[in-house]
């Protein structure tokens, strides 16, 4: 009997642990790209091409996804970030999107660079109803819950940005001669839609200069502006073209007051190449905490992303504020991942991403939160206007909520 007994027992203790393991995952949901134990996700990124700068934000989210699976993972899975490079060509950005979603089979897409780059696919991805999370572009477009409701983006947008600098002209260059350099694409066009709306009317600007992504140089366009008299100037451009613009107004000896969009606002991507004599007195904005500002060398948030970039990106400069930011927009989709509990079904995670509720992140400026709902997508509202001192950018003014 006691022989029986204890077989008994060592039977229930090779079941038991499966029985719950199969309860669990009879309990679990899943769509293509999860399962008991990944969750894959999949992005494109420009690893090549004229804004490849802009790839370090697809490289610090898959690192701190890394730090995520070497801490146990979300809710015991690991995550799987499948990178793409689309050369920021959208031809390029639809290859290689269906691939991660019809051959990868991604559960979602996560975190790709560009305005154009992701029109090109926002169709298809809502058609097919796979989650557009978190993108690296403030089109005001993205926040259509009714037209695209598969489609998130983040930071504060384009319109936002540029009617914050429109109230600053208008409160402190009451006469100003405006000149807009501006991508020509969805990118450049809000800036430009959105500063005349903010200023009131288009008769400010003296002069609009577009350029396109191909181009060598925007050397003509910034002479263009020179010449229309312009004396305040709205740089609406990407990091490389965004650093030309700048040297080229050193170059030339022009001095206008000139504002950057922060997509630019990079001291060792944009600052330090149009050169720091050149750069001196450039404005733009922030809703991400400056890693080179000596005021947050005692902040807590600031040393945890410190640890962070130590262990995970060494060799990384951590004057790139996109490291801050693709170390952000990893963990609000950690954040969302985590509430989705066992239901990683594409509908759930969509839920998740659009119910954000004052959630506090280390590397947000101080007074600021995500927060969005299924009528308002866009997590981030919140900037606060900042000027170049020739070695690190300065906040001034109050913080603008939107």
């Amino acid at each position: 009997m006691a022989r029986f007994a204890r077989l008994h027992l060592r039977a229930a203790c090779i079941l038991l642990p499966l029985l719950a393991a199969g309860t669990a995952s009879a309990q679990s949901k899943y769509d293509p790209g999860a399962d008991d134990k990944t969750i894959r996700i999949g992005t494109t990124a420009p690893l090549s091409g004229p804004v490849s700068a802009f790839a370090q934000i697809a490289k610090s989210a898959e690192a701190y996804f890394r730090k995520v699976n070497d801490d146990g993972g979300v809710n015991g899975r690991r995550i799987q970030m499948i990178i793409a490079d689309d050369a920021y060509s959208p031809p390029k950005t639809v290859e290689q999107t269906r691939k991660l979603v019809e051959s990868d089979e991604v559960l979602l897409i996560f975190g790709g660079v560009g305005t154009p780059t992701n029109s090109a696919v926002h169709k298809y991805l809502n058609d097919r109803k796979v989650p557009q999370l978190f993108l690296g572009s403030g089109a005001a477009k993205w926040d259509d819950p009714k037209g695209f409701p598969w489609t998130v983006g983040w930071q504060p947008t384009y319109r936002d940005e540029a009617i914050a600098y429109a109230r600053y002209i208008k409160a402190n260059h009451a006469n100003a001669k405006i000149g807009v350099l501006y991508q020509n694409d969805d990118l450049g066009k809000d800036y430009l839609k959105a500063l005349e709306e903010g200023l009131g009317s288009g008769e400010a600007i003296v002069a609009r200069a577009a350029y396109k992504t191909s181009a060598p140089t925007v050397d003509t366009q910034i002479l263009q502006l020179k010449t229309a008299g312009a004396d305040v100037v709205l740089v609406a451009a990407t990091p490389k073209f965004a650093a030309q613009a700048i040297r080229k107004i050193g170059e030339i000896g022009w001095k206008p007051v000139t504002i950057i969009s922060n997509v630019s606002a990079s001291i060792s991507g944009v600052l330090v190449p149009a050169g720091k004599d050149n750069s001196t007195g450039v404005i733009s904005s922030q809703y991400l905490k400056d890693a080179t500002d000596p005021a947050n060398k005692d902040d807590a948030g600031y040393k945890e992303w410190l640890a962070f970039m130590d262990k995970y990106m060494p060799d990384a400069n951590k004057s790139d504020w996109l490291n801050v930011y693709g170390y952000t927009i990893a963990q609000t989709l950690v954040t969302v991942l985590k509430a989705s509990g066992n239901d990683l079904t594409r509908a759930n995670v969509m839920k998740q991403a659009t119910t954000l509720k004052d959630v506090k992140l280390p590397m947000l400026i101080n007074g600021t939160a995500v927060n969005n709902s299924p009528e308002h997508y866009t997590p981030m509202t919140s900037l606060q206007l900042i000027r170049f001192d020739g070695t690190r950018w300065v906040p001034f003014g109050d913080l603008l909520k939107n």
